[in-house]
């Protein structure tokens, strides 16, 4: 069966030969001799210090199976059917001395980059680790569908900011949906194109927003499939397998520490390791020389050093969390074993950013408690450090983790506050209003339904008071409030947000039963999603009772306050400054640095799938190429690829099964383009990602 090979966005030179050196590598010729390496692929220097500095597992019993007193365990990579590049990320290649160019034009990259093939000097494994997942122990977890090919040595000529960042020397590459590891559990190892896409599509917005996070340098896809009922409904479907290159200086977790935990008071589960101190031992020193070498410097008492690396730990966390909030963003399933040893966004799910502000916002569709929504994402990352520190002990010793995690508060909203000013402009003094003054903000933007990333990212064109300029106040503020307001929801738009996702029947019986047996009310439900449901009822009865011209005159209402609230904050920066319009020109400068003009909207990335599940790729490196200039518009790159009409302009043969699914997937060019930086469409709303 035939394909459309993809469009890249650069030239691409094809080799007639190419079909031929990929027989004859397949068929072991590479045994011939010496001959000039043929691929860059190959030149990669391995030192895979991880295999040897923590415990590998000795059995080769194959199959899903408990892996006892071993942190990664050898596996073997399944190979696709003609795997192909879907994208790679020049940057994140650059990491590795590679130039994206040369990867894409070399016939063995999707073969390496897949697992397909195994490089020189790589040497594939599956990482143990467990986790608390929605808050219970699940024992064993591990490396489902990745596999650590190695650790490669950082090139000549990098940037000494990564060299602070990375201090072991070396990058961890693994490849997600190479097939099964002792780990996969019922799976089958296996990942699909639009979780692949939306992986490698965010793990890269987020560097270039400046967020701490895992790499991606590519995405391969191939002829092989397996069947996915996306929605659980019934519905199975063929999907091609794919896989994503992932770059990090280790992907070590939480979740990694917990493999030595004693059975769990509630799920009677336990690690697989558990009674394996010594090697708890081992692999937190292990943590600390790699990849905190000035604690491991700085203390030689080893109490003190465990202590200073978890409160390294904890701080950096409370730094990403402050982060991922101030962008909107929402991870979606914050379980131990998806949190960073070292402080990065890990593991992308079903993420996403906020469309229109809602604190309740909830990305996950499997999520129905709630548990790891926007606004729980601080505090479950505490309960995440709580269980990190019981999990380290008594190398850590409880008291002292108990004293380091009560900083994290604080942290947090410093870290919270200072990006907050920083996204308002407040730039030349920390006022304790300020905190109140950003409240009223995002309760404003909750009231009247306002785009996160659009309001945010308006802020910048509100002025600063001029000095005697008391007359023409009122039109400012009323201009300043038509602009916000065209960020804000319609009445229809607020009504479908707010209807309950409850049944009233189901409401009434669960509130009954609260008062009659709270027992059993506990077990199938909590108060907090209750609460939710009435809060939500309220509004909706609120909004039936009006109209849209009433709506819009309270919605302005609104933001005239704010407005004019926050234009006497501005003229605060200016008081004792000699030089306003610089302090002004600033200002815009540092909001839009820091206010982004576009994110990975749901519906931005669904259309780069659905485009690419019908054989064109050119959406997701469209995507990409808008995603790393995320402050800055891109003349030529405000719409979609197949704005034009170009959509996709051929079509390869067809598998049976494959048409409905080609039909389902060119769907995105026949809806209506909408730029990058707008908001969500009125499709938009049936996406469901879980």
């Amino acid at each position: 069966m035939a394909y459309l090979a993809p469009r890249l966005g650069r030239s691409r030179i094809f080799l007639p030969c190419i079909p031929a050196l990929r027989l004859l590598h397949a068929s072991g010729m590479d045994d011939m001799g010496p001959v000039v390496s043929r691929s860059p692929l190959e030149r990669l220097d391995f030192d895979n210090v991880a295999l040897r500095r923590l415990p590998l597992d000795q059995s080769e019993e194959p199959g899903v199976r408990q892996v006892k007193g071993a942190c990664f365990s050898p596996v073997k990579p399944s190979p696709l059917t003609q795997p192909q590049f879907v994208a790679v990320s020049h940057e994140a290649l650059a990491l590795l001395g590679l130039s994206g160019d040369q990867v894409l034009n070399d016939p063995l990259g999707p073969d390496y980059l897949s697992g397909s093939r195994v490089m020189p000097g790589s040497e594939p494994a599956a990482h143990c680790y467990c986790g608390h997942q929605f808050g219970q122990f699940a024992g064993q977890l591990g490396d489902g569908a990745a596999c650590y090919l190695g650790e490669v040595k950082l090139p000549p000529g990098q940037d000494p900011e990564l060299l602070r960042e990375n201090p072991s020397g070396r990058w961890e590459i693994q490849v997600k949906g190479a097939g099964l590891t002792p780990y996969s559990r019922q799976a089958d190892g296996r990942k699909v194109l639009r979780s692949s896409i939306r992986e490698f599509l965010c793990s890269e917005v987020m560097f270039f927003l400046g967020i701490p996070t895992t790499r991606a340098g590519s995405v391969v896809t191939s002829d092989s499939r397996v069947i996915r009922d996306v929605y659980y409904s019934g519905n199975p479907r063929h999907e091609r397998c794919s896989v994503v290159l992932r770059i990090a200086p280790t992907f070590l977790r939480f979740g990694s520490f917990e493999i030595f935990k004693p059975a769990d008071e509630y799920t009677g589960r336990q690690g697989p390791s558990y009674g394996r101190d010594e090697i708890r031992v081992q692999m937190l020193d292990y943590v600390i020389e790699m990849f905190y070498p000035e604690i491991q410097q700085n203390y030689s008492d080893r109490v003190e050093r465990n202590v200073a690396f978890f409160r390294e730990v904890v701080l950096r966390t409370a730094r990403l969390v402050a982060q991922w909030q101030c962008v909107g963003f929402c991870h979606g399933v914050l379980n131990t074993d998806n949190m960073s040893i070292l402080g990065l966004t890990l593991d992308y799910g079903p993420y996403g950013f906020m469309d229109r502000f809602d604190p309740d916002f909830i990305c996950n569709a499997s999520d129905n408690s709630g548990r790891y929504s926007y606004k729980a994402q601080p505090a479950v990352c505490r309960w995440n450090l709580v269980k990190l520190a019981e999990a380290l002990a008594p190398e850590l010793p409880p008291d002292r983790a108990e004293t380091v995690i009560d900083e994290y508060l604080d942290l947090y909203n410093e870290f919270y506050l200072q990006n907050m000013r920083r996204k308002l402009g407040l730039l030349k003094k920390d006022e304790p209003e300020d905190e109140i003054l950003i409240t009223e903000l995002l309760q404003t933007m909750h009231n009247t339904g306002a785009d996160f990333t659009n309001t945010f990212r308006s802020l910048s064109q509100i002025s600063c008071p001029a000095e005697g300029d008391a007359e023409g106040e009122e039109d400012v503020v009323k201009n300043a409030a038509e602009l916000l307001l065209q960020q804000c929801a319609s009445l229809e738009e607020l009504k479908a947000a707010n209807k309950p996702s409850m049944d009233p029947r189901e409401l009434a019986m669960l509130l009954s039963m609260a008062q009659s047996n709270p027992t059993l009310f506990q077990m199938i439900s909590d108060r907090a999603t209750i609460a939710r449901q009435l809060d939500k009822l309220s509004k909706l009865k609120d909004l039936m009772e009006t109209n849209q011209e009433e709506l819009s005159t309270k919605h302005a209402e609104e933001w005239s306050r704010w407005i004019t609230r926050y234009r006497k904050r501005l003229g605060r920066e200016l008081e004792g400054q000699s030089d306003v319009q610089a302090v002004q020109e600033e200002r815009v400068t540092v909001m839009d640095s820091t206010n982004p003009r576009v994110v990975l909207r749901n519906y931005i990335a669904q259309n780069a799938i659905e485009a690419a599940e019908s054989g064109d790729f050119s959406e997701v490196q469209r995507v990409l190429k808008v995603l790393e200039k995320p402050f800055s518009s891109q003349p030529g790159l405000e719409l979609p690829s197949w704005s034009g009409g170009g959509g996709v302009s051929e079509q390869g043969e067809r598998d049976e099964g494959e048409e409905a699914q080609q039909e389902a997937a060119s769907s995105s060019t026949a809806r209506d383009p909408v730029p990058y930086d707008s908001k969500p469409p009125a499709w938009a709303n049936q996406i469901c990602v879980t």
